[in-house]
């Protein structure tokens, strides 16, 4: 199936706050291909890397559950 043909709703981006289509998600957090690319190419000594860094941040990790029966 071709996965562009796929429509889906737009979601926020984590990065650059702004609703869009296309992009990856982190965990439960969804950074869009442009962001992706900025972030990237971006060097750590671009004032812009700390902003990435701190929106980053926002990125939430599941939660393990150790007790869990399967």
């Amino acid at each position: 199936m071709d996965r562009s043909a796929l429509r889906h709703e737009p979601e926020m981006c984590i990065v650059c706050e702004k609703l869009k289509h296309n992009g990856i998600h982190l965990y439960t957090s969804f950074i869009c291909s442009d962001c992706e690319k900025e972030m990237v190419r971006t060097d750590t000594g671009d004032p812009r890397y700390s902003y990435f860094v701190r929106q980053l941040k926002a990125v939430q990790s599941p939660k393990c559950i150790h007790d869990q029966a399967y």
